[in-house]
């Protein structure tokens, strides 16, 4: 499987983001190496931001309502940003085999959490992590949404200065 192709359609749904104003992360859902549902964020604009409409909530959404029968464990998700903890356990509980994400999030990104130390549900789970594809492209995205002075969301975050800095 290509994964440079798919993380670019996951930086094309966070270019979509972006371009709207909101955080710049997107998200691909592949299959038997073909997408088969996007998320992109949301909820991060405005006096009332919310930390529920993640691109990776939004693809997770989606793919409930295929109601296709699909090896979950052979799925495959793609995103900008490295999962938090929500998306994360929610890709776990979801079944999904695989994340590939492309610039790590320092201040909430989840990936490394140990499952083996959780109950039996958790730990039985497997998922497999690859991280830093087209990491410098995503990272870009992000550093032009914080620095325009009137993107506030995640405003001198530890992300934000972190990804400044680089």
């Amino acid at each position: 499987m290509d994964y440079k192709y798919f993380m670019e359609k996951a930086l094309e749904e966070a270019r979509k983001a972006l371009e709207s104003g909101e955080f710049p992360v997107g998200c691909v859902v592949a299959y038997k190496n073909n997408i088969i549902v996007t998320g992109t964020r949301t909820g991060t604009t405005g006096n009332y931001t919310n930390e529920i409409d993640h691109a990776e909530m939004a693809a997770l959404r989606r793919l409930s309502e295929l109601k296709e029968n699909a090896d979950k464990s052979k799925i495959i998700l793609f995103c900008t940003l490295e999962p938090c903890l929500m998306c994360y356990s929610a890709i776990v509980l979801s079944g999904i085999g695989k994340i590939v994400y492309a610039y790590e999030d320092v201040m909430g990104g989840c990936t490394k959490c140990d499952l083996t130390k959780l109950s039996p549900f958790y730990k039985e789970r497997k998922i497999k992590i690859i991280p830093d594809i087209l990491r410098d492209k995503s990272m870009e995205l992000f550093k032009v949404y914080f620095e325009n002075q009137k993107n506030t969301y995640w405003k001198d975050s530890l992300l934000a200065r972190y990804t400044l800095r680089q």
